[in-house]
């Protein structure tokens, strides 16, 4: 097993001695950051991230004055088929900072949080491989919303072998879509649904974070999206 080193900034140590949360504390008395990505791929071992969102939920309230966001200039520029999907192109890009240089703010938006996202194994993968240079690990806790939405609502967009869109999902709620495919929208969006769903859920049995984070996701990493970037 590769141990990971010990952290380096005053960041990354602050945000190491928060990573471990309580499962047993009560949903709404944790805080949490929705975490959204757009990236060049999906494989975080060959495709970069270019943009980051992390939205804050304190005790149900979603802090939007508090959102941190940035543009994150790739080792490689993002082709065609990713451009059509997150429309950044590289002039976007050109003058953005590396990833190394605004991971402070991203390890400081996430410490003492639990992890929100959709379709989570996307943010996971990219958060774990972004992280790994600074000896630390994405949160303990990570809540998926969809896989909420299965446990709450059943089928969305018709099931089938996919996981519930995002878009799909906040239309079915009756919620806003903010900015479909930016990084900020989307977060905003899925903090959103995060909600909705964490409280349909908790009105038919109460909630804690670590049973909203805990389901079986073999179905849902089976049915990986078939999309180009985040």
């Amino acid at each position: 097993m590769i141990s990971l080193r010990r952290p380096r900034s005053p960041a990354a140590r602050a945000y190491a001695r928060a990573r471990r949360r309580d499962p047993a504390r009560p949903w709404r008395e944790e805080r949490y950051a929705v975490l959204d990505f757009e990236t060049t791929g999906l494989d975080p071992r060959e495709d970069e991230i270019i943009s980051f969102a992390s939205v804050p939920i304190d005790e149900g309230r979603v802090i939007v004055g508090e959102a941190r966001t940035a543009v994150v200039r790739p080792e490689r520029m993002p082709e065609a088929e990713t451009i059509r999907i997150h429309g950044l192109r590289p002039v976007d890009l050109e003058d953005a900072p590396p990833l190394a240089s605004v991971l402070d703010t991203l390890l400081t938006s996430l410490a003492g949080r639990a992890l929100v996202a959709h379709v989570a194994w996307v943010e996971q993968g990219f958060l774990a491989a972004a992280l790994r240079p600074v000896g630390v690990r994405p949160p303990d806790l990570i809540v998926d919303t969809a896989v909420l939405a299965e446990r709450a609502l059943g089928a969305v967009d018709g099931g089938g072998d996919r996981p519930p869109r995002l878009a799909g999902l906040a239309r079915r709620l009756g919620l806003p879509l903010h900015s479909p495919h930016t990084a900020a929208g989307d977060a905003l969006t899925t903090a959103q649904v995060f909600l909705a769903l964490a409280t349909r859920l908790d009105a038919e049995r109460p909630q804690t974070v670590g049973s909203l984070a805990i389901a079986d996701r073999r179905g849902l990493l089976a049915r990986r999206p078939r999309r180009a970037g985040g």
